[in-house]
């Protein structure tokens, strides 16, 4: 608990495979999966899906504004929680920039952003969440260099907290990890 576990692999070795099994997409056959020391297929999916924030490569948002698609997750949170998400996605100052700010209709799937906007916006809406588990799949695989090194800056606030494990490409990425297993096969 508290750690953050980066995940590495060649494609096809399982990475995308784990995340499903551990957000219960499906259930295993073999072997064991424990949360706290629970089989993960003995707990409601319910109840396991709302202890982890999840960012996937490519988010899913609703042609809605860009307060309401932060929300998703944690719809009662107050205006100042929700920017200082966006602060720590590194995605405030780009919803400012817009004319309607938070207030921002986006389009389906946030058809009217870029795919680094999507997936900053949906890094702060899985921070928002305040979930105990935090999965990144792939999740800046569309953003800069730099702009991933603020996000995963502001994110060392959560260690000790919370239990972040990161699914990347770049080996930049994984190096703020406190271990690094690689997949294989």
């Amino acid at each position: 608990p508290g750690e953050t576990l980066a995940i590495l692999g060649p494609s096809g070795s399982g990475k995308s495979t784990l995340m499903h099994l551990l957000l219960r997409l499906y259930d295993y056959t073999r072997g064991s999966i424990q949360y706290d020391g629970r089989e993960l297929t003995t707990l409601p999916r319910k109840w396991v899906r709302g202890q982890i924030g999840v960012v996937m490569q490519e988010p899913f948002l609703f042609s809605k504004s860009l307060r309401d698609n932060l929300r998703l997750g944690h719809g009662s949170a107050p205006d100042q929680e929700v920017e200082n998400a966006a602060q720590t996605a590194c995605i405030h100052d780009t919803i400012l920039s817009f004319e309607h700010g938070y207030e921002t209709v986006i389009g389906e799937r946030g058809i009217t952003l870029s795919g680094g906007q999507r997936q900053r916006v949906a890094i702060a809406r899985a921070v928002l969440k305040r979930a105990p588990v935090l999965i990144l799949d792939d999740a800046m695989s569309a953003i800069d260099a730099e702009t991933e090194t603020m996000i995963l800056d502001a994110l060392k606030t959560r260690r000790g907290r919370a239990t972040t494990l990161v699914i990347a490409h770049r080996l930049a990425t994984l190096v703020h990890a406190d271990r690094i297993i690689v997949l294989d096969h």
